[in-house]
Order: structure tokens, then C-alpha cells, then sequence
């Protein structure tokens, strides 16, 4: 089932008044062509299996170029007219009645802004899907979790619904009114990092950021990198620079560069040792960043 496909059972499911904003990045297999040939009613919603779904509005943004995620997202969020906006990747399924468990929840908590679902793989297991900003020792355990362990410093699934630092971005519900008041994702960050520096800002306006275990999603994961691990790897880095050059202090940002930098080197060290091409050439990479 596609994105498309599991939204339109959602909407069909429910009375929301619903909009999808598709924005292609300058895909090549096929999908925006096999979306145009959905037909359309006079009223231009979409038929889901045969119904009409008259409260499903569908629209197509086409780059010629791959923007990035963040502005890929703000360009639809430009386009979205709801009092609720979503941030749905394109590598996820959307089960029954999660969306509107998403958007009652917002209805009944106003003091909460931005509510995200319990990420799942596709074999039904939880997905880590929120976590803590990247402090120094954050940062420290993400660089180095596979020596430390503590993971689930970093990013976890909890167990219970609570309010969290930020959500993944492939799947959050949030008021129009947090994107109107803050802007949108950060277009310097091309992918990886871009949600937590939006929810960072989120945090220092004011607003509150809750997980939701009680909504669903399937994410397949890694729907919108292809190149394995070694660009989330650069970009991260990239992004984790970026982020302390815009939030934190000179010295918190020398320390930072300085953890990347030894983080590098050990793995350039591990890939000579082990004559490990991928780690000797990524790292070796990721090293000059600055």
C-alpha cells in the first residue's frame, strides 16, 4: 500500500476535511505519473477503491531538482490552508484511524502544539522516533553509542505518552499556527538535523511537543536516502555544526567540532585496521567538514 493509498483510506474512514500536497523532489520512478493518473471528480477528489471521497482534496508540486527535504516540506507547507498541518515522508503507511487520533488529541490538549505517532517498522516493531536536543553530552553518546551504548539517550520510543524535545520528522502533526509563529524547517539544512533544529525553536517559543503512542505509523525507513549510510553520516555532521553555529555558544561549538573531529579519526583508524574502504573514505570525509 502507498502513502497515497493509506491516506485516502484514512480520509474515507473519517469527517476531516483533508488535504494531501504531494511535492516531488525530482523523483525518477515513476510515482508523481502514477499519482496524475488517479481520476478525479467534478468536485477534484479523489476516488479511494472505487468511493468517492468528497471531503479529499489532492495537490502536486513538481521540482526539477532535489531540493531537500526542508524545502521540499515548506513548500507544501505554503500550500496548506488546514488549522493542522502534517509532515507525512513519503516511505510511511498510515494506519487506520491514526490521523485522527493525531488531530483529536490536538482538539482536546490545547495546551500541546505539535503531536507525533508511535513509529513502527515494517515488521510491527517500535521505531525510535523522538529524543533529547543535542547537547555536548548528547552529542558525545550519538557519536559514540556503538562503544558507550545508551542509545536511548539519543532517540527512543518510550513506553508511555509524554512530552518530548522532538519527533523524527517523517511523520508530526502541528498547528499552522507554531509554523506561522517560528517559520518553517531550516532550508541550510538539506537532510538530517532539520526537525530537531525546528523543534528546538519550537521549544523556545514556547510551544510543547508531545509523543502520542496511541497513533500508529508504519515507517519503512530510509524511503528518501539511497546512498546508504554514508550520507545521513556527512549530513549529520554538517547538520550538528550548523545547529551549534545557530544556537549555541563559540565554546560549546569548538568542543562539538573537536568530538566530530576525534570521532572521525577513530573511525578512519577502524577502517585501516580493518581495511574497511566505506569507513577510510566517509570518514576520511567527514574529517574536513567545518
Amino acid at each position: 500500500m502507498s502513502i497515497v493509498d493509506s491516506l485516502q483510506l484514512t480520509a474515507d474512514g473519517s469527517r476531516l476535511a483533508t488535504e494531501i500536497i504531494v511535492v516531488d523532489n525530482a523523483s525518477v520512478d515513476g510515482s508523481v505519473q502514477e499519482v496524475k493518473n488517479l481520476k478525479f471528480d467534478i468536485e477534484n477528489s479523489l476516488p479511494c477503491k472505487g468511493l468517492k471521497i468528497k471531503n479529499l482534496k489532492l495537490k502536486i508540486i513538481e521540482n526539477d531538482q532535489n531540493y531537500g527535504f526542508a524545502k521540499g516540506n515548506n513548500q507544501g507547507l505554503k500550500e496548506a490552508k488546514g488549522a493542522y498541518v502534517m509532515l507525512l515522508n513519503s516511505d510511511t503507511i498510515v494506519k487506520e484511524d491514526s490521523l485522527v487520533k493525531l488531530v483529536n488529541f490536538l482538539n482536546d490538549h490545547q495546551e500541546i502544539d505539535v503531536v507525533g505517532p508511535k513509529l513502527l517498522n515494517n515488521d510491527g516493531t517500535p521505531q525510535a522516533n523522538c529524543g533529547r536536543f543535542p547537547s555536548l553530552w548528547v552529542s558525545l553518546v550519538m557519536l559514540f553509542k556503538e562503544h558507550f551504548g545508551g542509545s536511548d539517550i539519543v532517540r527512543r520510543s518510550p513506553k508511555e505518552s509524554k512530552v518530548v524535545d522532538w519527533l523524527m520528522g517523517a511523520a508530526f502533526v502541528a498547528r499552522k499556527k507554531v509554523f506561522n509563529a517560528i517559520g518553517g524547517l531550516d532550508e541550510n539544512i538539506f537532510m538530517y538535523m532539520e526537525e530537531i533544529e525546528w523543534f528546538y525553536r519550537v521549544r523556545k517559543a514556547g510551544f510543547k511537543t508531545y509523543f502520542f503512542k496511541d497513533s500508529e505509523i508504519i515507517h519503512l525507513g530510509r524511503g528518501s536516502s539511497k546512498s546508504g549510510k554514508r550520507e545521513p553520516i556527512l549530513n549529520i555532521y554538517k547538520g550538528l555544526i550548523y545547529f551549534y553555529k545557530k544556537h549555541k555558544t563559540f565554546p560549546e561549538l569548538l568542543i562539538l567540532k573537536t568530538l566530530l573531529k576525534l570521532k572521525a579519526a577513530v573511525s578512519i583508524f577502524i577502517g585501516y585496521v580493518k581495511n574497511d574502504l566505506y569507513l577510510k573514505e566517509t570518514y576520511g570525509e567527514a574529517i574536513k567538514i567545518n
